[in-house]
């Protein structure tokens, strides 16, 4: 399965009309299991499914770190790739049903699926000080991320999640339909490198949702940037957990909502 697809559509003007075949963003349902127990779907754009699947159990503290987890793959016979299972490390035991969600996931809510608010509050680990990062490069970092999103460039419907070191350099960069699953591949991806994750910034292509604070938390990532804007209940959580939560970057300026000493 690929990220695009191409489909022929009709382009209407005031006075004309013309056929053309189009790249639109993929979307179809991954089902993610933990052993034989499914406990969630999304709608996702295929491709990394690993990453996603690992992101996911990190984010939604399924397992606290990438080694509780010796494997993602697909399940056997099936042949379209749209059910792929965790497999716990031996002596890990988690309990499916702690985290199964009672409703699917669709790609513009992440948190639809729980069960109450209460399960969406995930403990986080402790956030570090840093990084401090200067305001220059800071806003230097939306553009940057548009010149490597591949699959937007084509369809110009897909999110983006991209990490930068504190000095502005590109470490990975993931797109999804939907924002929270380009956050989890991102995540996956990364703890696939290095655990605990280093400092860095994590830039979103979208607005900053509570969910987008509540993963990075539970990350270790206490630099959050979007280039929309951040809602009340995000602002709020990222001030509890002592993240830096920018919105609006954009080459000439952003919106500081908490942890602006993280700027110089």
């Amino acid at each position: 399965m690929q990220p695009t697809e191409q489909r022929r559509v009709l382009r209407v003007g005031a006075d004309s009309e013309q056929g053309f075949d189009d790249h639109l963003a993929a979307e179809a349902p991954l089902e993610i299991r933990l052993g034989d127990t499914p406990i969630a779907v999304l709608m996702r754009t295929p491709g990394h499914e690993p990453d996603l699947a690992l992101g996911f159990a990190i984010t939604e503290g399924i397992v606290l770190r990438p080694e509780e987890i010796v494997g993602v793959r697909p399940v056997p016979d099936d042949n379209e790739g749209n059910r792929w299972e965790i497999q716990p490390a031996q002596g890990v035991v988690i309990d499916p049903e702690q985290f199964r969600r009672n409703l699917y996931t669709t790609s513009s809510c992440g948190v639809c699926g729980k069960a109450s608010i209460d399960a969406v509050r995930i403990a986080s680990p402790p956030l570090p000080a840093g990084p401090v990062v200067d305001r220059a490069v800071i806003l230097s970092l939306p553009e940057r991320m548009v010149d490597v999103q591949e699959s937007f460039a084509l369809t110009g419907g897909l999110h983006a999640a991209a990490s930068f070191t504190p000095e502005g350099e590109l470490v990975a960069v993931r797109e999804d339909i939907g924002r929270h699953n380009a956050v989890d591949k991102l995540v996956g991806a990364l703890a696939i490198e290095a655990w605990p994750l280093p400092e860095m910034v994590l830039l979103v292509s979208g607005r900053i949702s509570f969910e987008m604070v509540q993963k990075a938390a539970v990350a270790g990532i206490s630099f959050v940037c979007g280039v929309s804007a951040a809602s009340s209940l995000a602002v709020d959580l990222a001030g509890e957990l002592g993240l830096t939560v920018v919105g609006f970057l954009k080459s000439d300026g952003c919106n500081i909502y908490t942890g602006e000493h993280r700027l110089r």
